[in-house]
């Protein structure tokens, strides 16, 4: 395809695709997608081990690694370990009462908290940037950085090793902000996104960054994200000015991904109004299966959601033990299984293979594509 985004990854069709998962990762970049690798919560040594797989399976194709380096959050500037401490006991009760209303066990979660605490130290630039050590020590073709302008270490490096960055933004301000600093792809994710995502939708964002560009000369490339499952919605989101799609929910219930077996079916039955955006899990608001864990967090009299990252210190342990259990046909914790996932879910009806995914947004996304000529005339 003619998309610039083609053009700067070495890529075939401009689909990026988000997972946790590297089985994914390689299965979208070997279909002629890219698949990024999300190793945010990952410590040094866990990400080196990914990316050597990954070197070893992709067969040369390109890949990209995203992390999470917030311009703010609580503990900024401090010591990552002083976060512990400051996780209120109120917090840590309601998510144990939680857990025991639906007959879970909730005994050592205050030490499973100490596991979770590399999502919280690869916050901070000491953490961050070891992650980037490791990254670029593997030939990656993207870096991608969520909640803010990337850390000046990261530009550096993309340029210095002639890697593309990419910054998430979820408004025009945001975009523009982005432009500024010096990247080379934006991601513009409207409100209908799994994860962290904010309130505008994408059909108004995208459009609406497109014009912030044209009107300052910017020639950045864009990737629409946010409840984009199907190549029709990427053919109208390149219809309203971008050149590509970035999509993260629709690879959670193929055969690859690391998704709770229990969660794949939730997803595969839910419609899109089965999502809530809320703080409950990681402080910032993120999108995700709506389930009795996220209501009980947005019930009156719930405790406020503690500031990025301390949140995660508290929900991420007991998610975690849910997913085990529910795994194990635990009925209380089936109940309150959940994961991160956009308002596309409700077009997420059949399981299928990452490879079949990619092969039926090309499929779709020309279908679309000739169903607008359609409507030209001679």
């Amino acid at each position: 395809m003619l998309s610039p985004i083609c053009a700067m990854l070495g890529i075939e069709f401009p689909l990026l695709a988000f997972s946790h998962c590297r089985d994914v990762v390689v299965a979208v970049s070997k279909a002629g997608g890219m698949g990024v690798f999300g190793a945010a919560s990952l410590p040094p040594e866990r990400l080196e081990e990914e990316l050597a797989w990954i070197d070893d399976h992709i067969g040369g194709r390109p890949y990209g690694v995203d992390l999470i380096v917030p311009n703010s959050f609580v503990g900024k500037g401090e010591a990552p370990s002083a976060a512990i401490p400051q996780i209120p006991e109120t917090h840590l009760a309601f998510a144990a009462g939680l857990l025991a209303k639906h007959g879970v066990d909730s005994s050592g979660l205050t030490e499973a908290m100490a596991g979770r605490q590399s999502f919280g130290d690869n916050m901070h630039e000491d953490g961050a940037a070891k992650l980037l050590e490791v990254a670029f020590r593997h030939p990656i073709g993207l870096i991608a950085n969520a909640l803010g302008v990337p850390p000046p270490l990261m530009l550096e490096l993309g340029k210095r090793n002639n890697v593309p960055v990419a910054a998430l933004v979820g408004t025009r301000d945001h975009a523009l902000a982005q432009v500024r600093a010096g990247v080379d792809i934006l991601v513009v994710a409207g409100g209908e996104a799994g994860g962290h995502c904010g309130e505008v939708a994408t059909m108004v964002l995208v459009p609406e960054v497109a014009a912030a560009l044209d009107a300052v000369g910017a020639t950045t490339p864009i990737l629409a994200a946010g409840g984009i499952v199907t190549g029709r919605q990427m053919a109208a989101s390149m219809a309203m000015g971008a050149h590509g799609a970035w999509t993260g929910s629709v690879w959670l219930t193929t055969a690859e991904a690391e998704t709770n077996p229990v969660v794949k079916e939730k997803m595969l039955a839910a419609s899109s109004r089965d999502t809530v955006r809320s703080k409950s899990r990681t402080g910032k608001p993120s999108r995700q299966l709506r389930s009795p864990w996220t209501d009980a967090w947005e019930a009156e009299g719930a405790p406020k959601p503690l500031p990025m990252p301390l949140q995660s210190l508290v929900s991420e342990p007991a998610l975690r033990k849910v997913d085990k259990l529910s795994e194990g046909g635990h009925e209380g914790a089936r109940t309150l299984a959940t994961y991160w996932v956009g308002q596309g879910v409700g077009l997420m009806n059949e399981a299928m293979s990452a490879g079949q995914v990619v092969q039926a947004f090309k499929e779709d996304w020309i279908a679309a594509c000739e169903r607008l000529n359609g409507f030209v005339g001679d």
